[in-house]
């Protein structure tokens, strides 16, 4: 009897692991975790990569969006297919380039309408280049990291949750992240500018493409918080030296 005992304390023990460390684990650990997950050989931030997305809207638009990026040299080039023009948007070094079908001359009114400007191309510089190199850009400067790891429920998924701010200078957004607890994949995200009015917007990740042992997830579903609202969905559906 008080093997049987022994033994259904032991099996108790056993399956309650998951469960204290998910509630032992740290965040900083945790994203330590999903890095080595996604980026094995610490090559983000390391070379030139060549991106091509797919980038679908609910009302049957699209745009097809090429990216070359090389940080060691800092270069962004984005061209983008929209109706008939083809926009190309580029950040080299600090300078900023702007063309509409292979022209530099742009009128006022075309410039206003696809907002291209140096404020603008920098924009989406910063945007490509922080969701696409997700986890790997929480290690960035400015960016506070809550200690303390949750499990939650995040779209029939239990899952690991850290909450992540940032510094004033880098932005006043609040960002949960969301990780596989078995191979620490990063699996989805949300973010508010105000939590208390359910505002911003969560993403669904799904897929992975792969090179140089970076595992990038594929495509990005985003949704509103407030309506569950479908935005788009963003595929990457080619990525290279």
């Amino acid at each position: 009897m008080k093997r049987l005992h022994l033994l259904a304390t032991l099996l108790l023990f056993t399956f309650c692991l998951p469960a204290q460390e998910a509630l032992i684990i740290s965040a900083p650990q945790l994203l330590e975790k999903s890095i080595t997950y996604h980026d094995p050989d610490g090559n983000w931030g390391q070379q030139s990569l060549q991106w091509r997305f797919y980038e679908s809207r609910p009302d049957n638009s699209y745009r097809i969006s090429d990216m070359y990026w090389n940080p060691q040299q800092d270069v962004f080039q984005l061209t983008q297919q929209i109706g008939r023009d083809q926009l190309y948007r580029a950040v080299e070094k600090g300078a900023c380039t702007s063309k509409i079908n292979g022209f530099s001359e742009i009128s006022a009114e075309r410039q206003e309408k696809y907002r291209l400007n140096c404020e603008r191309n920098t924009m989406y510089r910063n945007y490509y280049t922080y969701l696409w190199g997700l986890p790997m850009k929480l290690k960035d400067p400015g960016t506070v990291i809550d200690p303390q790891v949750k499990q939650k429920d995040f779209f029939g998924k239990e899952l690991y949750e850290i909450r992540v701010t940032y510094e004033a200078e880098v932005g006043a957004d609040i960002w949960y992240f969301y990780f596989d607890p078995g191979d620490f994949s990063l699996q989805g995200y949300r973010f508010y500018h105000d939590e208390a009015k359910n505002d911003g917007e969560y993403i669904l990740l799904d897929g992975e493409v792969r090179i140089d042992g970076l595992r990038i997830p594929a495509q990005r579903t985003w949704y509103t918080h407030q309506e569950d609202r479908l935005l788009g969905t963003d595929e990457l559906v080619l990525m290279q030296h």
